[in-house]
C-alpha cells in the first residue's frame, strides 16, 4: 500500500519525529554550495575611517544622517565584502556608507581581521590548536554561509523549506530571550540535556542534512575529545559506516565505523560530541553555530527551487526527497523549540495551519510504511484546519477501527512527546488495531 494510505482530505508535507525519523544513510543527494571561498583582492580594511574610534569619522555623517534602510541594507552585506564575495557595484557602496558609520566601520575591521587570521599560514606543528589554519575551512564555510543567508533581497524558500525558516526564527526569538538572563541556558529541557545542550543537538541533528548538500562544518566536535559512546564515520552520516561520496573513517577513538555499525550506534556518538564540545563554549557561541548552519540550509538552492528538492537522498535511513528532509528539519526545531519553551515558562505556538499539513501528511506516509500492508486498516481523522482523513494499513480488508485525534496531539505523538495511553482521542472499533497504530506512531520518535 502506497505510503499516505487512501487519503481523503490530508494535506501533503512531512514530518519527523523529535530528533528525526529513521535509519542509516544511503546515496547521495543533489549538491549544494559551501565550503571555501575566498577574498577577491579587498583592500586595506584601515582604509575607511578608525574603526576602533567610537565617533564617527571627522567631517562625516553620522548613522542617523543616513537612511535607515541604506544602514540595514549595508550591515547585511559586510560579512560578503569582508570575504570579497560581494555582487558587482557592491565595494563602492560598502566603503562609501563605511567612511559615514563608525558602528558598520568597527564591524567590517573585526570581519576583515577574522579573514585575514583564517588565510595566515599555520605557524607550524600538527593537530589541533597548532595554527589558525587548521579550522580555516570550517571557519570560512561558517562566515560564507552567514553571508550567503543575510544578503538583502535573499530569496524567499520554496513552499517546502518554509516550515524549517518558521521552526528557526521560532526558535531564534526564544533564545534570544536568554540574552537578559544568561543563567537560565544551563535549565534542564530533555533527556540529559539543558537548553544549551538541546541546541547543540539540533546543530548534530541539521548537520545530517547540510553535510550532505555541501555546507562546511560549524562545530568543532570531534577534532579533541577523545572517546564517546560507539562510533561516527569522520566523512559524515553517509551509508553505514560511510560519508558523502563513499569514505570511510574512524571514531574519536580510532575505532573504524564498520559497514554494520547500526545508525543509532553512530548517531548517538555524534550527538554526544557535539553537545559535549559546545558545553566547553559560551552559549552564544552555540547559539550561532546553529543560527549560521540553519541559515545556511536556508540559503542554499534546494531551500528555494522545488526541482532541486525533488531530487531523493537517504538520511537516517530515510530515503525521501529532499523537500522532505527540510520538512523534517523543521518538525524537529519546532518540537525542541517547544521543549525549551516549556523548561523556560513560555509558550511556544503550534506552527501555522499550512505547516502543520506538511509535518502531518509526511507524518502519515512514513506511519503507513512502519505499519505495513498486513496491518488491519484503521480510519485515522485528524481535526483542525490542518488536518484530514487516511485510511493505514492493509487494502485487502474492511476498515477495522477508528481513531480522531487533534493535529498537535497527532505530531506530539510522533514526536515521542506523548504517550499513546495519555493522548486525548476518540475511538472505534477493534482496539488492538487502534491501539497498534498508536503505539507504532509512537515508535517513530527515537529522541
Amino acid at each position: 500500500m502506497a505510503a499516505g494510505g487512501r487519503n481523503g482530505r490530508g494535506g501533503s508535507g512531512g514530518t519527523g519525529g523529535a530528533g528525526g525519523l529513521g535509519g542509516a544513510g544511503g546515496t547521495e543527494g543533489p549538491g549544494g554550495t559551501g565550503g571555501a571561498e575566498g577574498p577577491e583582492g579587498s583592500g586595506n580594511p584601515d582604509d575607511f575611517g578608525n574603526p576602533g574610534d567610537s565617533r564617527p569619522p571627522a567631517d562625516s555623517g553620522t548613522p542617523d544622517d543616513a537612511p535607515a534602510g541604506v544602514h540595514e541594507e549595508v550591515s547585511a552585506l559586510l560579512a560578503a565584502w569582508a570575504l570579497g564575495s560581494g555582487m558587482p557595484g557592491d565595494d563602492a557602496r560598502v566603503r562609501g556608507h563605511l567612511h559615514d558609520c563608525a558602528p558598520c566601520a568597527a564591524e567590517a575591521q573585526r570581519l576583515r581581521e577574522a579573514v585575514r587570521l583564517l588565510d595566515e599560514p599555520a605557524p607550524g606543528g600538527t593537530g589541533r590548536g597548532t595554527g589558525r589554519k587548521a579550522n580555516a575551512g570550517m571557519a570560512r564555510g561558517r562566515l560564507m554561509a552567514a553571508a550567503r543567508a543575510a544578503r538583502p533581497g535573499q530569496s524567499a524558500p520554496a513552499a517546502h523549506a518554509e516550515p524549517y525558516a518558521g521552526a528557526v526564527a521560532c526558535l531564534d526569538a526564544l533564545l534570544r530571550e536568554l540574552d537578559r538572563e544568561p543563567a537560565r541556558w544551563g535549565t534542564p529541557v530533555v533527556h540529559d540535556w539543558d537548553v544549551q545542550g538541546t541546541v547543540a543537538h539540533l546543530v548534530a541533528a541539521d548537520e545530517v542534512l547540510a553535510e550532505r548538500l555541501g555546507l562546511a562544518p560549524v562545530t568543532e566536535a570531534g577534532t579533541g575529545l577523545g572517546p564517546v559512546p560507539g562510533v561516527r564515520p569522520d566523512g559524515g552520516f553517509g551509508e553505514a559506516g560511510t560519508g558523502p561520496g563513499g569514505r570511510t573513517g574512524s571514531g574519536p577513538g580510532g575505532r573504524r565505523a564498520g559497514a554494520g555499525a547500526p545508525w543509532e550506534l553512530r548517531w548517538t556518538a555524534r550527538t554526544h560530541e557535539v553537545v559535549a564540545y559546545e558545553h566547553t563554549r559560551p552559549p552564544a557561541e552555540t547559539r550561532e553555530a546553529w543560527r549560521t548552519q540553519a541559515h545556511g540550509l536556508l540559503a542554499l538552492p534546494e531551500a528555494g527551487d522545488e526541482q532541486l528538492a525533488a531530487m531523493a537522498t537517504t538520511l537516517m535511513g530515510l530515503r525521501l526527497p529532499v523537500a522532505d528532509h527540510y520538512v523534517i528539519r523543521a518538525f524537529e526545531t519546532w518540537v525542541h523549540a517547544r521543549d525549551i519553551g516549556r523548561a523556560l515558562g513560555r509558550t511556544v505556538p503550534p506552527p501555522p495551519p499550512v505547516h502543520l499539513q506538511r509535518f502531518l501528511g509526511l507524518a502519515v506516509r512514513i506511519l503507513d510504511l512502519a505499519l505495513g500492508p498486513d496491518a488491519r486498516p484503521v480510519l485515522l481523522s485528524v481535526e483542525g484546519e490542518a488536518g484530514g482523513d487516511w485510511v493505514l494499513g492493509s487494502d485487502a480488508e474492511p476498515i477495522a477501527a477508528e481513531l480522531v485525534l487533534e493535529a498537535t496531539d497527532f505530531l506530539l505523538l510522533v514526536g515521542g512527546r506523548q504517550d499513546p495511553d495519555e493522548v486525548a482521542r476518540g475511538q472505534a472499533g477493534d482496539g488492538a488495531a487502534a491501539q497498534r497504530l498508536l503505539e507504532t506512531a509512537t515508535s517513530l520518535a527515537w529522541l
